[in-house]
């Protein structure tokens, strides 16, 4: 954190009006001159530095708190938020050449399919249907075998935008929304940008916490954002008895948003224990930029008919509708025998990797999480240090911090493109960093 005495060292800020000052002071944010954390210096000690009136940097302030770029803690002053709406610039690491990337999230591109956009006989024009029909009967056939309800269907950019389309129907700045901890990054990021509180569950292999979602709403919060399966970066997947758990604590709340994001339905086996119907508003995504690809920005929704009208007139009146270009790839896609084979042997890949390093640190006495997915989170007391000890070893992992709210520190590594023979190599590490703390615990007297 930066000191208030040392602002005009670290970075200085400048302009006349508040919304000037407010701009500079975010694009130090998104540039990476200012992070989360930074102090602020005092309103009176910043208007001395400009030139300006005290009441032009107090509103210089006041834009950038109802923006969810700063908050004021009191005695401690004005900080940047730990995720402010001006998002940096990118989440990523500068590696040694010759690193191999373990902290991406990304799929295996030699698991992807191939996909070809279907020749266009005819253009699609306004006022003509926006589901593709082809792809409706795919979400019919999919939905109905999960349980879900398929009466009200809809397509949104993928599960974010999906999300991000959910809360703004429902909820208001300010409002709370419980999440998972750790949780998936671009989610909490969401959250900041929309200026929307969010209230720590936390995890275990079986999904979310039932005691810490009902302290949540407890608490207040009016959404719950569940990851069925493939959680990022935990890699839970929602047990059938944590599922009806979850329930039982949410029936007391039934106002409360409840939205199942499946990401991962398609790269696990078996069916979703979802929450879909447990609260008189709820809905359920399946997207598709982990088995096909990332840049197939397209998510099937299913919900309750009024939040389902709601999206679907936000979306009549900005994007109107996923393009039916992208609808009619992804229809080809799921009607394509050998497009399926390769997704479910895909699947199998990644259940083969994920499990080779579990075991390896399981050997050497590392704990590890991974149920499904294509990451592998592993608690460590110090993420610095781990994560060097990966890079002498030539890997590279995420820090446990661009995931957590109040969750314990550890890395996530994803494991999708990882060839289980480097497994030991990467366990031998992480192995090695935490017998070196345990060493440095011994000798400083901490148990």
């Amino acid at each position: 954190m930066l000191e208030q005495s040392s602002w005009t060292e670290e970075y200085e800020v400048s302009g006349s009006r508040a919304s000037d000052i407010a701009a500079n002071i975010e694009a130090a944010i998104t540039h990476g001159r200012l992070t989360p954390g930074s102090a602020l210096p005092p309103v009176r000690e910043l208007a001395a530095q400009l030139g300006v009136n005290a009441n032009t940097a107090a509103s210089a302030y006041r834009l950038l708190r109802d923006r969810g770029t700063v908050e004021t803690r009191g005695r401690n002053g004005t900080q940047v938020r730990n995720r402010p709406a001006t998002s940096p610039t990118s989440r990523s690491l500068a590696l040694p050449l010759g690193t191999i990337d373990l902290s991406t999230g990304n799929p295996d591109p030699a698991l992807l399919p191939h996909l070809s956009p279907r020749p266009v006989a005819r253009p699609h024009l306004y006022g003509e249907p926006v589901f593709d029909p082809g792809l409706r009967r795919h979400a019919e056939r999919l939905f109905a075998r999960d349980g879900l309800d398929t009466e009200h269907l809809a397509c949104t950019f993928g599960a974010l935008d999906g999300i991000d389309r959910l809360l703004g129907v429902h909820l208001r700045p300010g409002d709370a929304v419980a999440v998972e901890d750790p949780g998936w990054t671009q989610l909490l990021d969401l959250l900041a940008a929309d200026r929307l509180t969010p209230l720590p569950v936390r995890m275990d292999d079986a999904g979310p916490d039932p005691a810490s979602l009902a302290q949540a709403l407890a608490a207040g919060a009016k959404a719950f954002i569940v990851t069925t399966r493939a959680q990022n970066p935990y890699g839970a997947a929602v047990e059938q008895g944590r599922a009806e758990h979850l329930r039982a604590v949410l029936t007391p709340h039934p106002e409360v948003l409840t939205i199942d994001d499946d990401h991962g339905a398609d790269v696990t086996p078996g069916p979703p224990h979802h929450l879909a119907g447990a609260t008189e508003r709820w809905a359920y995504l399946r997207s598709a930029s982990k088995a096909y690809g990332p840049d197939l920005r397209i998510a099937l929704l299913a919900a309750d008919a009024i939040t389902h009208d709601l999206v679907a007139g936000r979306l009549r009146h900005t994007a109107r509708h996923v393009s039916r270009i992208i609808q009619s790839t992804w229809a080809d896609a799921l009607a394509d025998h050998t497009t399926q084979r390769l997704i479910r042997g895909a699947a199998d890949y990644y259940d083969e990797r994920r499990t080779a390093l579990i075991g390896a640190l399981a050997e050497r006495g590392v704990e590890a999480h991974g149920a499904s997915g294509l990451n592998v989170w592993v608690p460590v007391p110090d993420e610095s240090a781990a994560l060097s000890a990966l890079l002498a070893a030539g890997f590279a992992a995420a820090p446990g911090a661009w995931f957590r709210i109040r969750s314990a520190s550890g890395l996530r590594i994803t494991t999708a493109a990882l060839d289980p023979g480097q497994a030991d190599r990467v366990a031998d590490a992480l192995a090695l960093a935490a017998s070196a703390r345990r060493a440095d615990d011994a000798s400083t007297g901490w148990t």
